[in-house]
């Protein structure tokens, strides 16, 4: 997605245990909305905290993350089908909020803001019921938060969306590349 905004990155990674830091924030009354946000930015300033004094100079770091959020709860990653099932027969008939956190790092500068996109999953039906056990049983739902992609047969579960579609695949292009212009042209902080 990221080849949508620029061709010239490259990914590198920093060990962050994204599990403590959402349970510290959740004890700390952490809104569930800026969850994301707040893992993005550990994760850009891990990554920048490892470049060189040249390296800093000549990029951006992004770091993001994405969340599932229902009553203010998040829905990570299902553990098993069972949890993929409760996911989304909880979702099914409701609206859920995608909200990705994202954070930029450069030399002097930082940006960090949280996009939202809402969906509305189709009601609990029995074709709905049939589609959330296929899926759970094809395998697709356990590495995605909220346990489905919109971007596979996942999206058979959903009536609409209101926001960005990149934004619940995992990455709101089109605000990340106005984010991007604006931090370059205006790098204030």
């Amino acid at each position: 997605m990221l080849s949508l905004v620029t061709a010239d990155f490259e990914i590198r990674t920093a060990d962050v245990d994204e599990r403590s830091a959402e349970i510290e924030m959740e004890n700390k009354g952490v809104p569930a909305l800026r969850v994301s946000e707040h893992l993005a930015e550990l994760k850009a300033g891990a990554v920048f905290d490892l470049l060189s004094d040249k390296e800093k100079e000549d990029c951006i770091v992004i770091g993001a993350d994405t969340s599932v959020i229902l009553d203010d709860v998040i829905y990570g990653k299902p553990v098993d089908r069972e949890d993929a099932v409760r996911m989304l027969f909880s979702m099914s008939g409701r609206t859920h909020v995608v909200a990705t956190g994202v954070a930029l790092f450069a030399n002097g500068s930082r940006r960090v803001f949280t996009e939202e996109t809402s969906v509305e999953f189709n009601p609990l039906d029995d074709y709905q019921k049939e589609l959330i056990y296929a899926y759970c049983d094809s395998g697709s739902p356990y590495d995605k938060a909220g346990a489905y992609g919109i971007q596979d047969k996942g999206a058979l579960l959903i009536k609409r969306i209101d926001g960005d579609y990149s934004n619940v695949v995992g990455l709101p292009v089109a605000r990340l590349a106005r984010e991007i212009a604006n931090m370059v042209q205006y790098p204030l902080e």
